[in-house]
């Protein structure tokens, strides 16, 4: 890509920023037309299309990696101002990640504490479920990402964080009045919590019980928050996979019982992030791996490790 005209590249970039080829113009003091032609020679170029015209503009699938070497030429750009004294004194080095959401109720805050005060850095994080991180990373929203994917994003380098567990759990009260009986043929239909419509933790549960194709109940009660999904758990609204790092006081006093307490899932977690020589990226990684490794149980030897303890 090194015959793209940064010019180019970097009003591809503005379009899709800023969602319109108008407001595109009016960040970089330009024409929309001249914004235009950019937009089109730098098409030509590549021989592909690289927006849809819509609103907003959405990359294609080629235009999302022109997008992530856009993004990436920007973090190479401040990084060597930086470096040459060239920046503003005390500037702040902008670090996006997509993060699910128990590793952010749980052990990755504390992770970005143990990132060094110098140079001062300001994260900017986005919530996704685990399965989903990665795409952020793919489309070059963000620089790095907690994932369940072990396959490692093109240009991204990738390292085992390790595990996390979720244990089947409801109150005592909902056990005694919807789970009177076998397991695997009362759970199907006792409610369930689940944090989305994404979320296929508990339907992956059910599935393994009963060896069948058959998830959990249609009455689901959709708590888009980790704490307002162990809450609604805890409060006995349903069923659901909660994680041991954040429900181990409720499940060692008892509030909460496990259902199934030799079929835990664990969920393997990954750091996948910008192959770049970039000492912000490289503070971060080390901060998290050395947080994860405290706080997970260890990860897959193999990339091809199973992804739940039976």
């Amino acid at each position: 890509m090194t015959d793209l005209p940064l010019d180019l590249v970097r009003t591809l970039l503005a379009v899709v920023d800023e969602g319109t080829f108008d407001a595109a113009a009016a960040a970089l003091h330009v024409t929309p037309s001249a914004v235009s032609q950019r937009v089109k020679a730098l098409e030509q170029r590549t021989g592909r299309v690289l927006l849809l015209r819509t609103k907003p503009v959405r990359p294609t699938e080629s235009g999302e990696i022109v997008v992530r070497f856009a993004r990436q030429l920007a973090r190479l750009e401040h990084d060597t101002r930086a470096e040459l004294g060239m920046s503003d004194a005390g500037e702040p080095t902008r670090v996006a990640v997509a993060v699910n959401a128990d590793s952010l109720a749980t052990w990755f805050l504390p992770a970005l504490t143990r990132v060094p005060a110098e140079p001062p850095l300001r994260f900017e994080l986005h919530r996704e479920d685990e399965t989903r991180t990665a795409e952020l990373l793919r489309e070059g929203l963000v620089m790095a990402a907690v994932t369940s994917s072990p396959d490692p994003v093109p240009g991204c380098s990738m390292r085992v964080l390790g595990t996390m567990r979720y244990t089947a759990a409801a109150t005592p009260d909902f056990v005694a009045r919807h789970l009177d009986g076998p397991l695997r043929q009362t759970l199907p239909d006792a409610p369930v919590v689940t944090f989305d419509r994404a979320d296929d933790l508990q339907d992956a549960f059910v599935r393994r019980l009963r060896r069948g194709t058959r998830g959990a109940s249609t009455v689901r009660h959709a708590v888009p928050t980790s704490e307002g999904f162990l809450g609604a758990v805890a409060a006995g609204l349903g069923w659901g996979m909660v994680p041991e790092l954040h429900a181990g006081e409720l499940l060692r006093t008892g509030r909460l019982v496990p259902l199934a307490p030799r079929r835990p899932l664990d969920v393997p977690l990954y750091w996948q992030q910008w192959k770049l020589d970039s000492p912000a990226l490289a503070a971060v990684a080390d901060a998290v791996t050395e947080a994860a490794a405290a706080a997970l149980r260890p990860g897959p030897r193999r990339r091809d490790a199973p992804d739940d303890v039976a």
